[in-house]
């Protein structure tokens, strides 16, 4: 495990954790690329989540600070919020530890990350569109998050437990729809990746933390990808809330559509194309755009975040 390739994780961690983009579907494709197959490699994958969770904390520790101030004072809109994150926390949770298995099982591969791209990239656009033609823009506070509202969020956040889908996507648009306005949605979806990307990297250092740790380099590059992804990460959220109020969401549809044809382009190319036998023997990954399509297509068992 080389530390450039933990760098390379950690700046597409950053750069996509926050950004409704699936921070997942892009992993796997760079982890295939690279041509990750070990066990502790996969599991960096998922681990590396964590410095973009760090950020999200040292980002909002005002408010963060306030809130938590605020439920043991029994301020009301300290408690709402609170209860609110814990409400759109809980469906995911509960679908992601039922279903973990069959999700890796069927999933975690180029088709359905392609797929998952493209429609949630044609959502976005419509959503946005609909949206444009509306003069009530949603209700601009996070602190407007009710417990319906959350919950809606959280129902659509199991959607994101398909690769390619995004946790960003699903709750910032299920915000929207619930009656948020995006920068509102954007706040709550970030919010709500301090439990649930926390969870899931807890669950997974459980599982499969010593094979990481054990692994030649696994403990320094788990450290540099942590810290890259959380400088990164630090930065594209302020960036991402400046950017939603003045350009909305509708340009990452368009970028998830291309970037979804692309993969399923590669994918099915790899599907039919005949196997040179010379090129299955050669031991680099990184050969050329048909060897990365190849990986791409063996990514099926590709581990990730429940």
């Amino acid at each position: 495990m080389f530390w450039f390739d933990a760098v390379l994780l950690g700046v597409l961690e950053g750069l996509t954790e926050f950004l409704p983009v699936s921070s997942t579907g892009h992993l796997i494709l760079l982890g295939a690329w690279l041509g990750h197959e070990s066990e502790a490699a996969k599991t960096l994958d998922i681990v590396i989540q964590l410095g973009a969770v760090l950020a999200v904390v040292v980002y909002f520790r005002e408010r963060l600070a306030v809130t938590v101030r605020g439920i043991f004072r029994r301020d009301p809109d300290s408690l709402r919020l609170a209860l609110a994150l814990a409400f759109a926390f809980f469906p995911a949770a509960l679908v992601g530890l039922l279903f973990h298995k069959a999700i890796k099982a069927h999933l975690f591969g180029p088709g359905p990350v392609a797929v998952a791209l493209i429609a949630g990239g044609f959502l976005m656009i419509g959503v946005e569109s609909a949206r444009r033609r509306r003069p009530d823009q949603g209700a601009p506070r996070v602190e407007d998050v009710t417990l319906q509202r959350a919950l809606a969020i959280g129902v659509a956040q199991c959607f994101s437990l398909w690769p390619g889908a995004s946790r960003s996507m699903t709750t910032i648009v299920g915000g929207q729809l619930s009656g948020l306005s995006t920068a509102a949605a954007a706040e709550f979806s970030f919010l709500l990746a301090i439990p649930t990307l926390g969870a899931a990297t807890v669950f997974d250092l459980a599982k499969n933390g010593r094979a990481l740790l054990d692994a030649p380099g696994g403990a320094a590059a788990l450290a540099v990808g942590l810290a890259v992804s959380f400088a990164v990460a630090l930065l594209v959220i302020a960036v991402f809330l400046r950017y939603l109020k003045r350009y909305g969401l509708a340009p990452f549809g368009w970028y998830r559509i291309a970037l979804g044809a692309v993969v399923l382009w590669l994918w099915l190319a790899s599907r039919t194309a005949p196997v040179d036998a010379g090129a299955a023997a050669e031991p680099t990954p990184r050969r050329d755009v048909a060897a990365s399509a190849g990986a791409l297509a063996r990514a099926g068992d590709h581990p990730s975040r429940p």
